[in-house]
């Protein structure tokens, strides 16, 4: 089998790319095995020097890999430059404090001596989405190997490209050749990696259907998995709201990646006596945004990465209306000179409600759902009405309130008070219900990985 990297500006094949065999597969992670077996002898301060020269890497080819991503998957060049400034900070973050981080703790027992030690646990498989194709390996990676782990990387089949410039950089940065290894693999082929005695635990981020399935091999041969999943954000609009921030921030986080992010803000909760001011000026926001080729400054957004997820949303959109949503704003495949791509307009729904997939489900694109809520009490109400749970949002002029609901009232891993939810690798990130469990970056990210072992000297 092999693998099209397809330019979904304009449905151009880039480049072809074999699967990797079933024997080549166990001969690379046997490689990096041995690889991460010397790595964990490494210093701390040899580690870190390493980071500190992927960090000047990335910067300094910030711009090559942009390019890179806006041909495999459409990511505006602004916004792939963003990304690789971002991983490189996740970088310098883990080389500045991973030892303190993962420092021996002395507990007060009985015992002449009692302690906690943290240890690699050995080669991690990390299963990563098409969306953010260097960031959400770097998100993994940087503390991954900083606590002395081994990386075999199955990126989506559509950004093999980036797959393996990612695997090269980390040889140019001057880690051991083998320690970080890219498989270009189906699906399907996936299982068999899973059970591989040398794959000691799983990182995935992806759908939720994808999580229960990683989730299910996983727990067969009992190997740890940190599930990194979909998401159907409620932002809660405060009928004391500042509402021309609000709108702002709120398209900011909608349209961001083109709508394709886990943590974009999908459910715009709307008090009722604020709810036809906000839509008429997030209408009008959305209006300004420009839609066209991500290499040209000037875009806002590009295209959707694939047709299938295009067509997917604009199924979901379709269906919206048909069950009594409103569509204020876009909702038609472009035609003429944006046909060929996989674009797909910034779209505003609604009077929508329960049943209606714009209601239930996780909208990934570039499309709002509006959800008029009679009051506070009930605008929390349909926050927490979803299955999902990985980030939110409260817009309030009290910020003591805001932080309330925030902390307390709003069921999910993240919740922003006046801003949108984003990730920071100093705080960590994850969601609950749906969205999947486990916690990336800080030191909780860095712990899932790691033995955490009990040493007593009597």
């Amino acid at each position: 089998m092999s693998f099209e990297s397809i330019n979904p500006a304009n449905g151009a094949v880039t480049a072809t790319f074999d699967e990797t065999s079933a024997t080549e597969v166990s001969a690379i992670i046997e490689s990096c095995d041995a690889a991460q077996k010397k790595w964990a002898t490494t210093s701390f301060s040899e580690r870190s020097a390493l980071m500190r020269k992927m960090a000047t890497l990335l910067r300094e080819r910030k711009s090559e890999f942009a390019n890179l991503m806006a041909e495999e998957m459409g990511k505006t060049l602004p916004g792939g430059e963003a990304e690789i400034q971002k991983c490189a900070g996740v970088c310098e973050y883990y080389a500045d404090n991973a030892e303190e981080i993962l420092a021996d703790e002395v507990i007060e027992t009985e015992a002449r001596k009692s302690k906690v030690v943290f240890r690699p646990i050995g080669l991690v498989l990390a299963i990563m989405p098409w969306n953010f194709p260097f960031w959400q390996v770097f998100r993994f990676a940087a503390p991954g190997l900083m606590a002395g782990n081994g990386c075999v990387l199955k990126h989506a089949t559509n950004v093999c490209g980036s797959a393996l410039a990612i695997e090269e950089l980390f040889r140019n940065a001057g880690f051991p050749p083998d320690l970080f290894r890219t498989v270009l693999v189906s699906n399907e082929n996936v299982e068999p990696i899973i059970n591989d005695k040398r794959i000691k635990a799983v990182t995935l981020t992806g759908s939720t259907r994808a999580g229960r399935d990683v989730a299910a091999k996983s727990g067969k041969v009992l190997k740890k998995v940190v599930l990194e999943l979909g998401g159907s954000d409620p932002y809660v609009v405060l009928a004391d709201a500042e509402l021309d921030a609000a709108v702002e921030t709120c398209v900011t986080s909608r349209l961001l990646n083109a709508g394709q992010s886990c943590i974009c803000a999908k459910r715009f909760i709307v008090e009722k006596s604020i709810a036809p001011e906000f839509t008429q000026k997030f209408v009008d926001r959305m209006k300004e945004v420009t839609m066209g080729d991500p290499k040209d400054a000037s875009n806002t957004i590009g295209p959707m990465a694939r047709p299938d997820l295009r067509d997917d949303l604009h199924q979901q959109v379709q269906d919206s209306v048909a069950k009594g949503a409103t569509l204020f704003l876009g909702g038609e495949i472009p035609a003429g000179d944006l046909a060929d791509g996989c674009y797909y307009p910034p779209s505003v729904l609604a009077d929508v409600k329960p049943g209606m997939p714009a209601y239930e489900e996780e909208m990934f694109g570039p499309v709002a759902a509006i959800i008029t809520a009679e009051d506070e009490e009930d605008a929390i109400r349909i926050a927490n009405d979803s299955a999902y749970g990985l980030g939110g949002g409260v817009f309030t002029r009290d910020l003591e309130k805001g932080e309330e609901i925030a902390s307390n009232r709003i069921n999910t891993g993240a919740c922003f008070v006046n801003d949108f939810v984003k990730s920071d690798p100093r705080l960590p990130f994850g969601g609950i219900g749906d969205s999947g469990y486990g916690r990336e970056l800080s030191y909780y990210g860095i712990k899932e990985f790691v033995n955490i072992k009990t040493i007593v000297v009597a």
